[in-house]
């Protein structure tokens, strides 16, 4: 993992020309299935994500329904086009199926379910392009949806990658960063408590530089939930610009 660590970093620069402490550009639309109850698509650095959410509705096969709370279906699935020389094929694989029990189980802690017995609740996650950070995209893209379809949630969330290549600390770790750095980390930070919904970890990080890299996380969540709630705020402003990619 950490073998290519020293390619990653030029004069103090990232390959891509980032400060450690920048995102990569960030588009979100909300609103672009005509068919969902929520829908929303996120462009983050070359990574595009489309998300649709139906639901509440009846739970089917009826036996998994349960009488005092909604059931959370997630299903993250990457196209067979979104990066050929890793997922050149289609259906669902031990990664997608991972990434999408995590993901239910960040939105578990959030959506209050209570208020919809024996329905379900269904997150489609398609990953339509990769580029390093698809699961904090995901996870970004569905809060929206989920917002834009009414569901109540108890907060937002946004999630950012964080970690550790050339010995520098960065925020959003790009595809070579993921793969070639000497960590990262994802992480899922609920907008007004904080809480952190979501840590995955690959690499080795000392105390300090945790402690640190979870402060960058959190101001870049901050600033990936101010583009939420502007795009969420724009698609109720102007609906004419809706079922617009």
């Amino acid at each position: 993992m950490a073998g290519k660590s020293d390619k990653l970093m030029v004069d103090g620069k990232r390959v891509d020309g980032r400060d450690p402490s920048d995102l990569r550009n960030v588009r979100m639309q909300v609103g672009v299935l005509h068919d969902a109850d929520g829908s929303a698509f996120i462009e983050w650095g070359k990574n595009k994500v489309l998300c649709g959410v139906y639901g509440p509705r009846e739970c089917i096969p009826r036996h998994q329904a349960n009488p005092y709370k909604s059931l959370i279906k997630c299903r993250y699935t990457m196209s067979p086009f979104s990066s050929a020389e890793e997922h050149g094929r289609s259906g669902p694989n031990r990664r997608s199926t991972e990434i999408s029990k995590v993901i239910r189980e960040v939105f578990d802690n959030l959506i209050i379910t209570e208020s919809f017995p024996k329905t379900e609740i269904d997150i489609y996650m398609e990953v339509l392009q990769a580029d390093g950070g698809t699961r904090t995209s995901s996870i970004t893209a569905a809060s929206l949806a989920l917002a834009n379809a009414g569901i109540p949630m108890r907060d937002m969330v946004a999630a950012v990658a964080a970690g550790k290549a050339n010995n520098t600390l960065m925020i959003d770790l790009g595809k070579e960063e993921d793969n070639h750095g000497q960590s990262d980390m994802a992480l899922a930070i609920s907008h007004r408590k904080k809480e952190l919904l979501l840590v995955q970890m690959d690499g080795m990080l000392t105390r300090d530089e945790l402690e640190k890299l979870l402060i960058m996380a959190e101001q870049s969540a901050n600033k990936i939930h101010e583009m939420q709630a502007a795009s969420l705020k724009n698609v109720y402003e102007n609906p004419e610009e809706s079922f617009k990619l």
